[in-house]
């Protein structure tokens, strides 16, 4: 069925029948609303959506999308989703994971799929905590964190996931947040359009174990002073009334502040080709620099499902599969 001819579809279509289990107040919620309202804008017939996930909260994702979905094992997810993909080119493969799920147990499928530029759309929710198994520390959790498991404080250096993610060379790399209903939606679709492994950082609350996490960069009387909203082609500015940037000192980054001689002229211009200005946004710490938030990188590479499956076609051409001359092939021997 062609894009054309497809029916129209809405929110409702992606609803499933499932009871939504996520405690009340959940990030998790305003995720789901967002990826629910962008799918039928994508042109792409809903049984050719498949939603795969580990273990986690954010893991019950399948349930409630009314597509075909995988709830499959601890951090396993992207495994999954490589074969499927590698064997069904023509599907929306998404895979649903947490900062535990995905960067713990499972961080070295995590950094295989995106290496391999897989062309898959990977959302990994944010809270900094175990959620699932009730408020341990996570990958993501910050120093001195103090929680069921880490009582005095956890002496762990946290995971940044954005900069792992460049570190594999993922091809798409952004960042959002639960509660920016519209710039949610706007890095979905740019997810889903771009060929290859894309990789997007969802910071979500957990309202339970870990409230208040992204408080400094969520309130409405904060944001505009904490946030640095990326866009390709255009000075790193913020600030509530635009007149702070980021500029480049040596071999640092710095803010500073626009007037007095200073003006967007001498800011650093986003480029989400530039690996070398996606690395020095990931890297940046607050409060000393704004939360950078949006697309950190994205750059054409072959994926690999269209590779491989090449290179299926082409040995399938040139060498036709004879199964008795495979097993009989090399050194051999007979058992009396």
């Amino acid at each position: 069925m062609s894009q054309s001819t497809a029916p129209q579809l809405s929110r409702k279509d992606f609803v499933s029948d499932q009871d939504v289990r996520w405690c009340p107040g959940c990030g998790d919620y305003a995720i789901l609303a967002q990826v629910q309202k962008v799918l039928p804008e994508l042109g792409v017939p809903r049984e050719r959506f498949v939603f795969i996930s580990g273990i986690g909260c954010s893991s019950r994702f399948p349930y409630y999308m009314n597509t075909y979905g995988f709830h499959s094992i601890h951090g396993r997810a992207p495994a999954i989703a490589s074969g499927l993909k590698a064997v069904h080119p023509e599907l929306s493969v998404w895979i649903v994971t947490g900062d535990g799920d995905g960067l713990s147990i499972g961080g070295n499928h995590l950094l295989h799929v995106l290496r391999r530029n897989v062309d898959v759309n990977l959302l990994l929710f944010n809270n900094r905590i175990y959620g699932l198994t009730k408020g341990q520390y996570s990958p993501t959790s910050e120093q001195g964190k103090v929680t069921k498991s880490t009582p005095v404080g956890s002496i762990d250096y946290p995971l940044q996931p954005i900069t792992v993610a460049l570190g594999a060379e993922a091809t798409f790399v952004a960042r959002t947040l639960d509660v920016e209903a519209k710039h949610l939606q706007a890095v979905i679709r740019q997810a889903h359009d771009h060929r290859g492994a894309s990789f997007v950082e969802i910071l979500q609350n957990c309202n339970i174990f870990n409230d208040g996490a992204f408080e400094e960069f969520t309130d409405k009387d904060k944001k505009a002073e904490t946030q640095l909203v990326l866009e390709h082609g255009k000075p790193l500015v913020f600030g509530k009334n635009r007149d702070k940037g980021i500029r480049m000192r040596g071999h640092r980054l710095e803010v500073v502040q626009l007037g007095n001689g200073i003006s967007a002229d001498d800011l650093l211009v986003h480029d989400e080709t530039d690996d070398a200005l996606a690395f020095l946004l990931s890297s940046m710490k607050q409060p000393e620099f704004p939360l950078p938030i949006g697309v950190f990188r994205a750059v054409n590479r072959p994926p690999y499902d269209v590779a491989i499956n090449a290179q299926i076609r082409q040995a399938q051409e040139h060498q036709p599969a004879d199964l008795d001359a495979l097993f009989n092939r090399g050194d051999v021997w007979e058992v009396g």
